[in-house]
């Protein structure tokens, strides 16, 4: 066949072609779908068994601290690493908020709420996180076990908060139980109160006991008592005596130098006479 050096050609496709891209079309969908998977299956799901699992309830009056508290659970063999998070630090004091649980033990984590003024219109946001990972061997700065831990590591739950008011009811029956537990407590007292006869004994027994030991400490003071007056009067006595010694001393001192002062006239008494007879003697001759 003769062709035109301008015109080209083109081949039908064939039908096998046809049905292959439909079927690449087809599984496309799918194919994206099935790439997902396994970055929402890597996560993995927390170990540790919260109770509550979902929320965390607060009962009010918000006027003073409220506490609740959450339960972990550790089913595995293994150490766990547990940390706890929440949306509104400020607002809430958790004890212990961190720390390491042993297999098949259990830690109970509470959480205070600081007192607030309460909006029953106002809906709570605030979150708490549980987030948690398997211990190394060997831990000894838990700071940087969170540090170099992997995302796929992680194992988190998450639990929001939900305030509530006391209803009538239970205002009711807080007053009731407040109202028999002193009647219960005083019955408790009664009854017992008839058969004490071995208690009374040791209750005399134990009384004359503080008796004489009361007695004897008084007597001890007495004692003690005339002992210091004593060293009080020895202390004056001293101090008397010490006293007419510097007097006596003083007055010797006083004496000696009225002596030497009454001797010095009569020194320079006879230097005059002797200078005078010298000069008399001297004109004389």
């Amino acid at each position: 066949r003769s062709r035109s050096p301008g015109l080209r050609l083109r081949r039908s496709p064939s039908v096998t072609q046809c049905c292959s891209r439909l079927l690449l079309r087809a599984a496309a969908p799918g194919q994206r779908h099935h790439r997902h998977i396994p970055a929402n299956m890597s996560k993995l799901e927390q170990i540790l068994i919260l109770d509550p699992p979902n929320d965390l309830k607060f009962k009010g009056p918000f006027t003073d601290v409220v506490t609740t508290n959450l339960k972990l659970k550790n089913p595995s063999d293994r150490k766990v690493c547990f940390k706890v998070k929440t949306t509104a630090p400020r607002r809430y004091c958790v004890r212990p908020n961190s720390g390491i649980i042993d297999p098949g033990s259990t830690v109970t984590v509470s959480v205070m709420l600081q007192p607030f003024d309460y909006d029953p219109n106002e809906k709570s946001k605030h979150k708490f996180m549980v987030q948690t990972i398997f211990a190394p061997s060997n831990v000894s700065d838990m700071e940087l076990v969170w540090k170099d831990a992997k995302p796929d590591d992680l194992m988190d739950s998450k639990l929001r908060c939900i305030f509530e008011l006391p209803s009538e009811n239970d205002k009711v029956n807080d007053i009731d139980s407040s109202k028999s537990a002193p009647i219960l407590n005083a019955s408790k007292q009664d009854g017992p109160s008839v058969p004490k006869p071995s208690s009374m004994s040791m209750d005399d027994t134990e009384m004359r006991k503080l008796m004489e030991e009361c007695k004897r400490l008084q007597s001890e003071m007495m004692k003690l008592a005339d002992e210091n007056r004593q060293l009080k009067d020895d202390g004056l006595r001293m101090r008397k005596v010490a006293r007419s010694d510097n007097i006596v001393s003083n007055t010797g001192g006083l004496m000696g130098r009225d002596n030497g002062s009454n001797s010095l006239p009569s020194l320079l008494v006879v230097i005059a006479a002797i200078f005078i007879g010298f000069f008399l003697g001297k004109f004389i001759l």
